[in-house]
């Protein structure tokens, strides 16, 4: 079977909320898995120089508005959050004590989480609010299962682990998927992504 896709992506990203609505759609489509990367932007902006979008003149009024313009177009719920861009460390390691357990469960949790804060305005910076979104339905995880994952010693590890790995591949950006070494920044990169799944190297 063909290698997975790898997704890199910050739950603070709102490009990356919309990659993450369309990636494993779109990998199905050619026999394919996305194996979901969560990373910290805080920590790679530290490397690259880099800053939120928010924080950039011109560049940050033009990003909301087409943040909002390409969620319409692909029909994806947004409201942009109160609060913008925030820490992603809680839904982060919420995400890998998951993925420790079941993969699949910790892909659903994502795109849970990436919901909570782009479609419904909740703060997942808050681990409380993280937990209060791994505890609904359908997943319906113990609130002190959560807690405790969270806050072990080996996911936190894992967390920098990942970041580190992460930047040591060039991933500077969110989201960031790499296709058999080749990578791919950003979310108007799915086009391209699908021609490359679909006919190989050009």
């Amino acid at each position: 079977m063909a290698a997975p896709i790898d997704f890199y992506f910050d739950f603070s990203s709102p490009y990356g909320y919309l990659a993450g609505e369309l990636i494993d759609t779109l990998a199905a489509r050619y026999q394919r898995s996305v194996r979901w990367r969560p990373i910290l932007l805080g920590v790679v902006f530290k490397t690259t120089g880099g800053a939120p979008l928010p924080s950039l003149p011109l560049k940050g009024d033009y990003s909301r508005r087409d943040f909002e313009r390409s969620a319409r177009f692909h029909d994806i719920a947004y409201r942009h959050p109160a609060r913008f861009p925030i820490s992603t460390v809680a839904p982060a390691r919420a995400f890998y004590w998951l993925d420790g357990q079941d993969a699949m469960a910790a892909i659903h949790l994502a795109k849970l989480l990436f919901r909570a804060y782009f479609a419904d305005g909740l703060d997942i910076s808050d681990p409380e609010t993280t937990v209060a979104v791994a505890t609904q339905a359908p997943l319906g995880l113990s609130a002190d299962a959560v807690r405790e994952g969270m806050s072990l010693p080996a996911v936190k590890d894992r967390v920098r682990t990942e970041v580190e790995q992460a930047l040591a591949i060039g991933v500077f950006g969110s989201p960031y998927m790499v296709i058999d070494g080749e990578p791919f920044w950003g979310a108007d990169r799915l086009d391209q992504m699908e021609r490359w799944l679909a006919r190989g190297p050009w």
